[in-house]
């Protein structure tokens, strides 16, 4: 088990740091063998994500390694320029939780914001919650809504809840340094600074101060409805 922790913390460890560098990331020269291989550290980078979510850490690192060979490849023969995290650099954990069912821009940019903070970790809704909460099942299954959250680059890695939700339970699998709220969820602030507290986690609570205009999955679901 401690094994298992120490590789799955070295592989989200080598993520950051890709993610860092490709943040960075200033081409040289315009050539289109050189976006191609940019294209390839980008998938290998992605690769290494889904690998993670899937808890296979050994090939997660293997992936990121391949990434960072191709990236020290290109910067020793003059092409791109990048900038690898500062030694003791640690990317903060932000948790978000939601439904996120038919994604929309709203929750990309809700998303964007948190990965601002640092990395994401989302919590999804399981789908007897969603039935529990909202008198319907969701439009997307769990599995569906989890499979699409983890093509998004801004997402480190999703979680599919517990039924009953078990905040404490999460809390102490992600060990987040940020939870990041959606601006309609300011009625989870008393529940999870109860199970923060329960978990021994200390961890700052922050909130999207607004949503994107327009956009909600119940006016889009109304919408395909009356279309």
């Amino acid at each position: 088990m401690e094994q298992e922790a120490k590789c799955k913390n070295n592989a989200e460890k080598y993520i950051a740091n890709l993610e860092e560098a490709t943040k960075t990331l200033q081409i040289q020269e315009e050539d289109k063998t050189v976006e191609q291989i940019i294209r390839l550290v980008n998938d290998y980078l992605s690769d290494a994500r889904y690998y993670l979510s899937q808890n296979n850490c050994l090939t997660s690192i293997a992936c990121s390694s391949y990434a960072e060979g191709l990236l020290d490849a290109l910067r020793l023969l003059g092409k791109v320029d990048f900038r690898w995290p500062q030694q003791g650099h640690h990317a903060k954990r932000v948790l978000v939780g939601g439904v996120f069912d038919i994604l929309h821009p709203g929750h990309i940019y809700f998303l964007r914001k948190a990965r601002e903070l640092g990395r994401v970790y989302v919590v999804l809704a399981k789908d007897q919650t969603v039935l529990e909460s909202k008198g319907r099942p969701p439009v997307l299954s769990e599995n569906e809504r989890a499979e699409i959250l983890r093509e998004l680059k801004t997402v480190t890695e999703v979680i599919i809840g517990t039924y009953p939700p078990d905040f404490k339970k999460i809390l102490e699998e992600v060990k987040p340094d940020i939870v990041f709220l959606g601006p309609d969820q300011s009625y989870l602030v008393p529940l999870i600074e109860k199970s923060l507290k329960e978990a021994g986690i200390s961890a700052e609570i922050k909130q999207l101060d607004k949503r994107l205009e327009n956009y909600s999955s119940t006016r889009i679901k109304q919408s395909i409805k009356n279309s």
